[in-house]
C-alpha cells in the first residue's frame, strides 16, 4: 500500500466530565440534565459505569467556539 493510500484518523476528540462543562456553559447541574434530555445540549458519552462525559468538540460547538 502506498503512502498516499494511508489516511491518518483524526486526532480523538477531548472528553470533558461535568465540571468542566458547566465552567464553560453556566447553568445548574440539574439544568444542563434537563437540556440533555429534551435535546437542547449534547447528549453524554459514557466511559464506564460511574463515568459520563461530553465532548469537547461538541460543547465548543454549543457555546460557538472554534
Amino acid at each position: 500500500m502506498s503512502a498516499a493510500a494511508i489516511t491518518a484518523a483524526p486526532p480523538p476528540d477531548k472528553l470533558l466530565r461535568l465540571p468542566e462543562v458547566l465552567e464553560r456553559i453556566p447553568v445548574s447541574r440539574s439544568t444542563w440534565w434537563a437540556g440533555v434530555k429534551s435535546g437542547r445540549y449534547p447528549a453524554a458519552v459514557k466511559v464506564g459505569p460511574a463515568l459520563t462525559c461530553w465532548r469537547k468538540s461538541e460543547i465548543d460547538a454549543l457555546i460557538g467556539q472554534p
